[in-house]
């Protein structure tokens, strides 16, 4: 079964840093796109990063200069190290992978709470 399993949320105080882990397992196929979203309560799922299987990234203006977005060699592992980090920040953060053949895949999602 494939899935992809996240780690790294938690508590953190205004100006503190958090790494989230999101590594898939089975056969997950080739990638197009790995990607971090967010989800605050009461809003929409927005983008925060997303890499491309040739490394091209982008992020939400909002994160800009404050996370950065990497991966493994493998592609079966996607990381987002958030610095800087604002209450504003607080929300359940889901990783996805983008696949060429099959259905995307979504993280159970991690919650990050930032208390100011």
């Amino acid at each position: 079964q494939v899935q992809l399993v996240e780690s790294g949320g938690g508590l953190v105080q205004a100006g503190g840093s958090l790494r989230l882990s999101c590594v898939a397992f089975g056969s997950i196929g080739r990638i197009n796109l790995m990607g971090w979203y967010r989800q605050a309560l009461g809003k929409q799922r927005e983008l925060v990063a997303t890499i491309t299987s040739g490394g091209t990234i982008n992020y939400a203006d909002s994160v800009k200069g404050r996370f950065t977005i990497s991966r493994n060699n493998g592609k079966t592992t996607v990381y987002l190290q958030m610095d800087l980090l604002k209450p504003e920040d607080t929300a359940v953060y889901y990783c996805n992978f983008d696949r060429a053949f099959g259905a995307g895949l979504w993280g159970q999602g991690t919650q990050v709470t930032v208390s100011s």
